[in-house]
Parts: C-alpha cells; sequence; structure tokens
C-alpha cells in the first residue's frame, strides 16, 4: 500500500551568524495511513523541525517529501496553505485556543479558511467533533472556563473537524496531570479508528510508550525506528 508521507534525504540548515546549524541532517523514513507514530527526542534533535516541515509550516533545505504521490518540499506558500487547511490537524502543548471565542467558534476556525467555507456547515462540523471527543456540553464555553484537560480535548476536536489524513500532535500532554494524560492519549490513539495518522512528538519515554511506533531522533538523525 503506498505511504501516505514518504520523505527522502530531507535536511533544515539554519544560519546562526557565521555557523550553520543543522536541524535535520538527512532524514528518511514513511508513515502509513492510520499509524499512530511517537518521535521521541531530547530538546533540539530535530523532531519539532521535522512536524513543522511535514505540516507544511516550514520547509526543508534539502530533500524529498511525497505527499499521497504528491511531490510536496518546493510548495509555494498558498498551496502549502491549502494542504494545513484540508489535509493536516494541529495539537499543541499549549492548546492554541482564542481566549474570546466559545468552544464552538474555535473548534469551526480552521474551516474558515476553506474556499467551500459556509457558517452553518462549519458549526455542524465543529458540533460532532467536540461529540467525538465528548466536550458537547461546554459549546458556549470560553476556553478560561475550562480545565486544562478539558481544552486540550476542545484542541483535539479543532484538529479533526476539517477530516485530516494526518494529525501531529507536539507534547500534547506537557501541562496535564496524570489523569488527563492517560484520556488525551487515549484519544489520540482512537482516531486511527478513522484512518487519521497521528504522529505525537515528545521527550517523554511513558508518553511515547503509548503509540505502536517510536521513531527516536537526536542531533537531526533517525537513531532508531521500531514498532511495538
Amino acid at each position: 500500500m503506498p505511504s501516505l508521507i514518504a520523505i527522502r534525504g530531507l535536511r533544515k540548515t539554519y544560519q546562526m551568524g557565521d555557523e550553520s546549524v543543522h536541524a535535520l541532517a538527512g532524514v528518511d523514513l514513511e508513515f502509513q495511513r492510520g499509524e499512530f507514530v511517537a518521535i521521541l527526542g531530547p530538546s533540539g534533535s530535530g523532531k519539532s523541525t521535522l512536524m513543522h516541515i511535514l505540516g507544511f509550516m516550514d520547509t526543508p533545505t534539502e530533500g524529498s517529501i511525497v505527499f499521497e504521490g504528491e511531490e510536496v518540499a518546493r510548495l509555494g506558500a498558498d498551496r502549502r496553505a491549502w494542504y494545513r487547511s484540508n489535509c493536516v490537524g494541529f495539537v499543541f502543548q499549549s492548546f492554541n485556543l482564542l481566549p474570546r471565542l466559545t468552544v464552538l467558534e474555535n473548534v469551526a476556525l480552521p474551516l474558515l479558511y476553506r474556499e467551500d467555507s459556509d457558517p452553518e456547515a462549519n458549526a455542524a462540523a465543529a458540533r460532532v467533533a467536540l461529540e467525538r471527543v465528548g466536550m458537547s456540553h461546554r459549546l458556549d464555553h470560553r476556553p478560561s472556563q475550562l480545565s486544562g484537560g478539558e481544552r486540550q480535548r476542545v484542541a483535539i476536536a479543532r484538529a479533526i473537524v476539517g477530516s485530516p489524513a494526518i494529525v501531529f500532535a507536539d507534547e500534547p500532554t506537557g501541562n496535564l496531570d496524570v489523569k488527563n494524560v492517560a484520556r488525551i492519549l487515549e484519544l489520540l490513539a482512537s482516531l486511527i479508528e478513522e484512518g487519521i495518522t497521528v504522529v505525537l512528538v515528545t521527550h517523554d519515554l511513558a508518553v511515547a510508550s503509548h503509540a505502536r511506533r517510536v521513531i527516536s531522533m537526536r542531533e537531526g538523525l533517525v537513531q532508531e525506528d521500531r514498532r511495538q
């Protein structure tokens, strides 16, 4: 079966004055549909850089990225924005919810950037996503009225509202207590039943152990790629 994403020779170099910093130093990986993958590594290992590039938020210095059969490593800004809006969902450690919007409005927000955006359809899709994460009883609340675990569940609903092919979760449990960590990890794992690929970026071995595949990175390179 063709890979959802296949990357070859991926490099990302930043210039820091006269010094070249190699955030990615030649990465080869493939991700399949419906995989639950953890990318593990210490700060500076390249894991977040890899996520930003695969999530169309950044471009590589060198290398190939094939997404659903299309070479996407050199796309322009408009095309990358289309992919972010239609194919990718993001979940962040700090939730990134807008405080002035309601829960429903926060979840519907990504759909506003689609060409076929329709307010009624957007709200209906947001309700379905919130029901999926068990937050349909908080539609009119503001983020400040929610617990950390509830805010992260809303953030997951926002990530899946557009039926993405892949969800990237960057340290999504870092601000949560043990009980909510378990609930969020269970919720992320359940997304693969819908054929969504979940890539969890973390430095925590215990969190990574919940994934079915663990990729360990160090100094911009893949050190280990194992299934569990």
